[in-house]
């Protein structure tokens, strides 16, 4: 659950952007459309929001697991101006899960502060973030990742094995009919994992495969668009996909997109365009909690192959309301294609059911 040491008021994160009008762009995102590693694998403070997350499924013998590891900063443009180093110019949250396929549960927790104090940071150089003893940092070829609840720790090495994958056109990812509608984005799928997780009192080894993306934008949605369906999965073939849209409140999609990678060496990926992505929803799940229906079995058609997406665990709902103020699905799933064969697995995200989501 949230600390209440945090300090952070109701008022202050709404402040931030997470859920009011962004603002006007800074001036270096107009020239800023070539991306650069390893720059921009670290922060981008002058954007108004950014994301870095990770997901994945381990093994620990026979018993399957999925995780999420998300790091949000969000600029506060009201407080830009201010001299103070008590000033809460960043917000970093963070949001970690874990999904116990055998035992059917599903346990998260949340973190929030302002950025400063050695409590809360992040690197502009390298991904490199920290949150109240929570972390993700980058060296070399190799991402380390730590999370710490009640009943739950992660505490693993991600390792990689492909090259970055540039989202959209060379990492600017459109998400809507304005041309502003876009964001920076770069995936690393094929993550190769091995590590300690642990469940209450048990300490279990793991290891698996991950996926990790990387975004920052100042202006993602549509006013019309009430939230996204997405999915990123690593294929048994070693291929990469990713496939999105973004829905207005009655359904119908406002935008999509997504990428195909083969595990080729030198393969280009094959990018997506407006209308070749169509999520058509199979089966819904009610949540006990928000009333919210989630489509939990998706039909995406893409220019590759039609996938049918089926949530290993339908209570996958992630209530943030404590840090962002959101309310959203996220959960491990497994990926079969159009001769119902399993391609693949990784995870399912659903936004706007609980209520239209702000940024």
């Amino acid at each position: 659950m949230l600390r209440s040491s945090t300090g952070i008021s109701r008022r202050l994160l709404l402040a931030s952007g997470l859920a009011t009008t962004l603002g006007p762009l800074p001036s270096r995102a107009a020239g800023h459309s070539d991306l650069q590693f390893p720059r921009d694998l670290g922060s981008h403070p002058d954007f108004a929001i950014e994301w870095w997350y990770v997901t994945g499924r381990l093994l620990s013998g026979q018993r399957e697991f999925g995780f999420q590891l998300t790091f949000f900063r969000s600029r506060v443009a009201a407080t830009q101006g201010m001299t103070s180093a008590f000033a809460a110019k960043q917000l970093i949250f963070a949001h970690a899960a874990v999904t116990d396929v055998a035992g059917r549960k599903f346990r998260h927790d949340q973190r929030i502060a302002r950025e400063g104090f050695e409590v809360a940071q992040t690197n502009p150089l390298d991904t490199g973030v920290k949150l109240r003893g929570w972390s993700l940092q980058h060296t070399a070829s190799r991402y380390q990742l730590y999370a710490t609840s009640s009943d739950f720790q992660l505490d693993l090495s991600l390792r990689e094995s492909q090259p970055l994958l540039l989202q959209g056109d060379h990492g600017r990812s459109r998400k809507g009919p304005q041309e502003p509608q876009f964001s920076f984005y770069y995936s690393l799928p094929q993550l190769q994992v091995s590590g300690t997780q642990g469940l209450g009192t048990e300490a279990l080894p793991v290891q698996g495969t991950a996926w990790l993306d990387h975004e920052w934008s100042n202006a993602l949605l549509d006013p019309s668009a009430v939230g996204w369906d997405w999915i990123g999965i690593n294929l048994l073939d070693g291929s990469a996909l990713t496939a999105f849209q973004l829905r207005d409140k009655a359904g119908r999609a406002i935008w999509d997109g997504g990428s195909f990678r083969s595990p080729a060496i030198g393969a280009a990926p094959h990018v997506f365009q407006r209308g070749e992505v169509i999520f058509k929803a199979v089966r819904h799940w009610t949540s006990p909690l928000t009333r919210a229906s989630y489509p939990v079995q998706w039909s995406v058609q893409t220019p590759v192959d039609r996938y049918t997406i089926k949530a290993v665990l339908d209570t996958q709902e992630l209530d943030s309301r404590s840090s962002t103020g959101a309310v959203y699905w996220e959960g491990l799933s497994e990926v079969f294609d159009s001769h119902d064969r399993l391609v693949g697995r990784g995870y399912l995200e659903m936004t706007g059911y609980a209520g239209v989501l702000h940024f």
